[in-house]
C-alpha cells in the first residue's frame, strides 16, 4: 500500500478544516437530501434536471467529506518556531523586494490545505515557496512565478 501523504497545516488551518467537515454532514447533507426529496417530487428520474444536479451535489458533497477527512488523518501540524526567524521554513511568513525596482510582498508559507494567495498564504508545494524555502535575510533568490522568474531579496522572516 502505497504511502499517505502528509497534509501540512497550522493548528489555525486543522481548525478550519474540522468546522468546514462539520458543516457539510450536518447542514449541507441535510440541504442535499431535501432537494433530492423535493426533485424526486417532479415524477419521471430519466428526464428531471433537478434530480440530476441534486445528485451532482451530493456527489460533490460526499467527495469534499472524504477529502477533508483523508487531509485531517494525516495532517501534520506545523509549530510556531519563534526562535529561528533567520531561516524560511513552512509556518513564517516571508518579506521580500523584487530587484530592481523594490516592490515588496510578503507571504506566509503553509500547508497545501490552506494555501490562500489572495489571503497571502502559498502552498509550501509551490514553485515560489520551493524557490524561498531554506533560505535566510539578506539572500538573493530567483523566484518562479507564473509571469517568468523574478530576482528577490529576502527582507524579512517571521
Amino acid at each position: 500500500m502505497p504511502e499517505e501523504k502528509q497534509h501540512f497545516m497550522t493548528e489555525e488551518g486543522r481548525k478550519k478544516l474540522e468546522e468546514e467537515l462539520e458543516y457539510l454532514k450536518t447542514e449541507r447533507r441535510q440541504e442535499v437530501v431535501e432537494r433530492i426529496k423535493i426533485a424526486r417530487s417532479f415524477g419521471d428520474l430519466s428526464e428531471n434536471s433537478e434530480y440530476d444536479a441534486a445528485k451532482d451535489e451530493q456527489a460533490f458533497v460526499e467527495g469534499r467529506v472524504g477529502q477533508i477527512e483523508q487531509m485531517l488523518k494525516n495532517a501534520a501540524i506545523i509549530e510556531e518556531d519563534t526562535s529561528n526567524n533567520s531561516v524560511v521554513s513552512l509556518g513564517k511568513s516571508v518579506r521580500f523586494k523584487e530587484l530592481p525596482n523594490g516592490d515588496e510582498e510578503s507571504y506566509t508559507i503553509v500547508g497545501s490545505a490552506e494555501s490562500d494567495p489572495l489571503e497571502g498564504k502559498i502552498s509550501n508545494d509551490s514553485p515560489m515557496a520551493q524557490s524561498l524555502l531554506g533560505r535566510q535575510i539578506g539572500e538573493q533568490v530567483t523566484v518562479s512565478t507564473p509571469g517568468g522568474d523574478i530576482e528577490v531579496e529576502i527582507i524579512e522572516i517571521a
